[in-house]
């Protein structure tokens, strides 16, 4: 595990500067405390930091070939590296290292760009092909690994993080603000763009190649394929089949030469991977888990419960409010982009828990995505049905009186949001209001007009295409065309706030939920032993059934709760709300102020929750205060004092 940067001009005679590539390496110190490494040749530059965690001695990178003709800088991990390597030795690649960086190398001698397709792991990495003189870059199949990018047409800058790339002198940083309506609705960007103009995202399961005087060339080596089982099997073979590819998944994300423990949240999931890491290994683990004081927000009493069971080597943090508001624009730093969610705050701290005792750490990510985990997904699939009786038997007219009536009806915020979310008030023939605004959106495209100032709603570009686009290349039934979609664009969010987090406190996170081969398999699986009525993940729990207590295996998931709606109805309401008034907020020409205004008072008055909103509002004006007004040095200030970024 580590951090990778480096350049690459498109001219020849363009040599880069070793000081140049120093102070961007130096931006993601927290990526790699262990070790730091360089290669500088002409109008190239590799550099890593480097977490040390196999083959501790002897894996220094940038690595090369015998030949020293093929260069590379690697972040991840390679799972079936050691089975590769007996297949290349025969073909006679000699190995100078234990390391998993090396089988790349030699895979990508063997199979040019093919290489990724012999890969079992996480993995972003960049190649210097000397030979070609072209830079290879990929990313793996479902962006468990970050990779970012920035090309001029002069100048190739790449990094692990955005930062990396804003560290080169002359790259300004920049608001993209064509990316300014996807945030505002989902909090996230869901293609190739980042909140930074000029700055991209190498997409999971692609490559990129960029020659001298040529134009980067992306291509999609792997997609996920929804095609159930035409004729279904038996309930126990998919159960059975899931438990030995979870088991095997895990057995192979415990490589590693350094201490490794597990996150524990005291959910179906995470306790999974600690009840099989405890029974592959037959020794106690490190668990670890996170809460808050406000004990009704807090899963510590289940996953102590879990650690209880196991007879894991258990640890806890409970955060405050406090340090969880003073820690916002620290955090954000780390990510690069606005916060999209609360649970990255309290992510953090549990990994810098675990970063005293252990290096590594699995953590239960990706089976709700893969396995029909969250409620919204049964909700679709009835709000879908119901929809389509409703829309049969009642014309447009009479359901658009009644949405607006129930809009304008003086009815409790809880009530509100609970008919929101039903065909009542959602268009089933407009499916990113029907979906994506239902489950997704703190703000819909259509209130834009009354939130954006009419320069900024210009300039906004589009909230749903990338998430649409996701949607429109999926197919099968409704329910694999929505974690297609989920996996090609919410889950890669997901991903890169676990890298982040996990990384800001110097710690490797493995998500053995989604190694390729287990998820291909659950795309197989039929609707009808995925979902029993409200509830997901019915082959998982049947599957881990005799490794976990009845009462955890099915308890309601409550998905890293934090007390932000119990803290925005007391004093920290007001505190935001100033921070959102002041002149330099307003001068950036963003949003109305009157209707700020209105927000925070129809929150204060119970009329509606407006909680998602003024979390995505704050995250927004905290990242530009960050980034754009240049306070990296306020973030540390502001994480020793306590206060919100001013």
């Amino acid at each position: 595990m580590c951090g990778i940067c480096g350049i690459f001009f498109s001219d020849r005679d363009w040599h880069v500067k070793g000081d140049v590539l120093a102070g961007m390496n130096r931006r993601i110190v927290h990526r790699g405390p262990d070790d730091e490494g360089f290669f500088v040749e002409e109008n190239v530059g590799l550099a890593m930091r480097r977490l040390s965690i196999i083959d501790v001695k002897s894996g220094h990178q940038p690595l090369a070939n015998e030949n020293q003709d093929v260069w590379i800088v690697f972040n991840g991990e390679i799972y079936n590296h050691a089975e590769l390597r007996v297949g290349l030795e025969a073909r006679g690649h000699t190995y100078r290292t234990r390391s998993d960086t090396e089988t790349i190398v030699h895979l990508y001698e063997e199979y040019g760009r093919d290489c990724v397709k012999h890969l079992r792991g996480m993995f972003a990495f960049v190649i210097w092909d000397r030979r070609k003189r072209m830079i290879f870059a990929a990313r793996d199949r479902l962006g468990i690994k970050p990779l970012y990018y920035r090309w001029d047409g002069k100048a190739f800058l790449f990094g692990s993080e955005i930062k990396t790339i804003l560290a080169y002198p002359g790259v300004e940083a920049e608001f993209n603000r064509s990316a300014l309506a996807e945030y505002l609705a989902f909090g996230y960007i869901t293609g190739q763009e980042t909140m930074f103009a000029g700055v991209r995202k190498l997409m999971p399961g692609h490559t990129l190649e960029l020659s001298e005087h040529g134009e980067p060339r992306i291509e999609r080596y792997w997609d996920l394929t929804t095609e159930v089982d035409a004729e279904p099997r038996p309930h126990e073979y998919y159960v059975k089949t899931y438990r030995e590819l979870l088991e095997d998944a895990v057995k192979s994300h415990l490589m590693s030469d350094v201490p490794l423990g597990v996150f524990l949240s005291g959910g179906l999931d995470s306790s999974a991977v600690a009840a099989l890491t405890t029974k592959i290994r037959g020794n106690q683990i490190q668990t670890f888990a996170v809460g808050y004081g406000e004990e009704e927000f807090s899963e510590l009493r289940y996953a102590k419960q879990v650690a209880e069971h196991i007879r894991s080597d258990h640890h806890e943090v409970r955060l405050s409010r406090e340090e969880f508001f003073a820690s916002l624009p620290q955090l954000i730093w780390h990510e690069d982009e606005p916060v999209v969610w609360p649970s990255s705050v309290s992510l953090y701290y549990v990994a810098r828990l675990a970063r005293e005792r252990v290096t590594v750490v699995l953590t239960g990510e990706g089976s709700d995505e893969t396995l029909a985990g969250y409620t919204r997904y049964a909700w679709t699939l009835l709000n879908s049905k119901m929809d389509r009786t409703y829309r049969a038997l009642t014309p447009a007219f009479l359901r658009r009186m009644l949405r607006t009536a129930v809009g304008k009806a003086p009815l409790s915020a809880s009530v509100h949001r609970k008919l929101e979310h039903t065909f009542l008030m959602r268009d089933g023939e407009d499916w990113p209001s029907f979906y994506f605004d239902n489950f997704y959106s703190a703000f819909s495209a259509s209130e834009f007009p009354e939130l954006l100032t009419p320069g900024a709603l210009v300039a906004a570009g589009q909230a749903y295409a990338g998430s649409m686009g996701a949607w429109e290349r999926s197919h099968g039934d409704l329910l694999h065309r929505l974690l297609y979609t989920d996996i090609n664009s919410y889950l890669i969010e997901l991903l890169m706030k676990q890298d982040q987090m996990s990384m800001a406190a110097s710690i490797e996170s493995r998500v053995p939920f989604l190694d390729h081969p287990l998820v291909e398999f659950t795309a197989r699986i039929p609707v009808k032993e995925e979902i029993k009525g409200m509830a997901g993940k019915f082959i998982l729990k049947e599957a881990v059934a005799d490794l976990l207590p009845e009462d955890i295996v099915y308890r309601k998931k409550m998905g890293f709760p934090t007390p932000w709606a119990y803290w925005l109805a007391g004093s920290q309401l007001a505190e935001i709300e100033r921070l959102l008034s002041e002149p330099r907020s307003h001068a950036r020409g963003l949003f109305r102020p009157e209707a700020i205004q209105r927000i925070f008072a129809e929150h204060r008055a119970g009329y509606r929750d407006h909680g998602n909103r003024i979390w995505r509002l704050l995250n927004l004006e905290l990242w530009q205060r960050v980034f754009l007004d240049g306070e990296v040095d306020a973030v540390v200030s502001s994480s020793r004092t306590g206060g919100l970024v001013r």
